[in-house]
């Protein structure tokens, strides 16, 4: 059998990436959610790098706390994929394409309190992806990867609920309940 060349292996991964982001799979869904967290990342770093007022430094605490924890979790999706032999996004290009959380130049201006909103927003969003993915992974049977992603899920509730409570805030305060068309 003859060994592939490393273009023909990047274009067998592109081809195959383009197929799953087409009919999602737990994997593809999980390649979002790493290209999240390192978007996620770089605006936590801008939050506390600019974040303004008398309760700045107890933020700034608090940020680092949350970007040292999302690191983790960062390289910790990114292994259960290669776990699952699946390839994670690994470049610039990958993580603009995939990540479902927006930045904005323009947020190193924003008031302490909105600053913070937007990380509930972007752990909010995450969600989105993060529940997606368990779902998939079980229809797959990827038990370890369901796993993972529990624990995620519970992380990123927890960011929430903590961001929002910096806002003065409960857990849930501002969400709009949904109604869950399956429960009949």
């Amino acid at each position: 059998m003859t060994e592939l060349t490393i273009d023909e292996k990047f274009a067998a991964e592109q081809k195959q990436a383009d197929a799953d982001h087409h009919k999602p799979t737990a994997g593809a869904m999980t390649g979002h959610i790493v290209s999240n967290h390192f978007l996620l990342n770089i605006k936590l770093h801008q939050i506390k790098w600019f974040v303004k007022g008398a309760n700045a430094e107890n933020y700034k605490a608090v940020l680092n706390q949350t970007i040292d924890e999302n690191n983790a979790w960062y390289d910790k999706i990114a292994d259960e994929l290669l776990d699952e032999g699946e390839l994670p996004p690994s470049t610039m290009k990958e993580y603009s394409e995939y990540a479902m959380i927006e930045e904005d130049g323009k947020n190193k201006y924003l008031k302490a309190e909105d600053m913070l909103q937007t990380v509930v927003d972007d752990f909010t969003t995450d969600n989105m992806f993060v529940t997606r993915a368990i779902k998939l992974a079980q229809k797959e049977d990827r038990p370890f990867m369901e796993q993972v992603l529990v624990q995620l899920l519970g992380f990123n509730n927890h960011q929430i609920r903590i961001y929002q409570a910096l806002l003065g805030k409960s857990a849930k305060e501002g969400f709009e309940e949904e109604d869950d068309e399956d429960f009949d």
